[in-house]
């Protein structure tokens, strides 16, 4: 099976290539912006003639989006993640190919939910900010693209090669910073969000699935459970070995803090034998998609508010990846955590 990777450097699409290249029935091309890419080619930019020339010479079976942006304003947004995915379905409805299209997609589609709740596919969409937006509409042109495709909504991907900026990314730097100068104490702020951690390898092991399988519409990717920040904060600062105090700060405006008696005060995490020794049942795995700069962990105490426009709760119902594509996460938070922790760790 001949397979057209895009977005193969991406945060998701190098576990996405790595997992493709340990198929031996699998041929992989590499399609992206980079010099190491097989193909250069810039989807914001480039026609869809020129792309359906290419997968008439090349014949894939699988094409595989994993391409896109999380930063920037509402035009490099639409650009490279809406008008990018519009292309790639021009191209597949133009080229003698036939090939299956899967695309990631991500939970900001969704936007903020009920606290307590599992958001399943057919929840109506309502994206709290252009990151989402622009994802959404990716989704719909795929959707209404008359392809044989599916799209793969990714909760909050973590694990190795998580991006420094991310939430979780920031934690561990701080936390490293904090190792390195013996300080007692680390004091942290918005941690009162819960989402849906997945580890990005089980997200590849889906989007292998799916290139196999005949499902189509969307699709969660997700562990099926809600983990507080502050409760990641707590595994994370056991794997590390800090026995410092993690104080939680005033909530920032905007992130209210579900639990009324908790907000506005400083809380402390209590010590890590205290905690869960394992949060999440097991499971494992952007180009996803976390945003944040990881300059501004530097400054003072810090604070990891989820900037993804989902409010303070997420949660995936996972079943219909159970039931149609024959997925389970296996890598649970504590091991996804750890190896976010030895690459931070690297740098002390």
């Amino acid at each position: 099976m001949r397979v057209l990777l895009i977005g193969a450097n991406g945060y998701i699409g190098r576990f996405v290539a790595d997992r493709l290249l340990a198929d031996p029935a699998v041929q992989l091309t590499a399609l992206g912006r980079g010099d190491d890419a097989d193909v250069r080619f810039d989807l914001a930019t480039g026609s869809p003639g020129a792309l359906t020339r290419f997968l008439d010479a090349v014949h894939p079976g699988v094409v595989i989006n994993c391409a896109g942006a999380t930063r920037g304003g509402a035009r490099d947004l639409t650009r490279h993640n809406t008008v990018a995915v519009a292309t790639v379905c021009e191209a597949l409805r133009r080229s003698g190919c036939g090939a299956r299209l899967v695309q990631i997609g991500c939970a900001s589609e969704y936007g903020p939910s009920q606290p307590g709740s599992s958001t399943a596919e057919d929840a109506v969409p309502r994206p709290g900010g252009p990151y989402g937006v622009s994802k959404l509409a990716a989704t719909e042109l795929v959707l209404g693209s008359g392809l044989d495709a599916v799209v793969l909504r990714v909760f909050s991907p973590v694990g190795p090669g998580t991006p420094a900026g991310s939430p979780l990314g920031r934690l561990a730097e701080a936390m490293r910073r904090a190792m390195q100068s013996g300080d007692a104490e680390l004091k942290l702020g918005g941690l009162g969000a819960q989402r849906d951690f997945i580890d990005v390898r089980d997200v590849a092991r889906a989007v292998h699935a799916a290139s196999l399988s005949a499902a189509q519409g969307v699709i969660n990717i997700g562990s099926g459970r809600a983990v507080r920040l502050r409760d990641a904060a707590g595994i994370l600062a056991r794997v590390a070995g800090y026995g410092g105090a993690l104080n939680e700060l005033d909530t920032p405006p905007g992130m209210h803090h579900p639990t009324p008696h908790l907000a506005h005060t400083q809380h402390t995490i209590p010590p890590t034998p205290h905690l869960r020794p394992s949060i999440g049942h097991p499971r494992p795995d952007p180009d996803h998609h976390h945003h944040t700069s990881a300059t501004a962990a530097a400054a003072g105490p810090s604070a990891f508010p989820y900037p993804d426009g989902c409010g303070t709760w997420q949660q995936a119902d996972v079943r219909t990846a159970r039931d149609r594509l024959g997925w389970r996460p296996r890598i649970n938070l504590e091991e996804s955590l750890a190896d976010i922790w030895m690459e931070a760790a690297c740098r002390i």
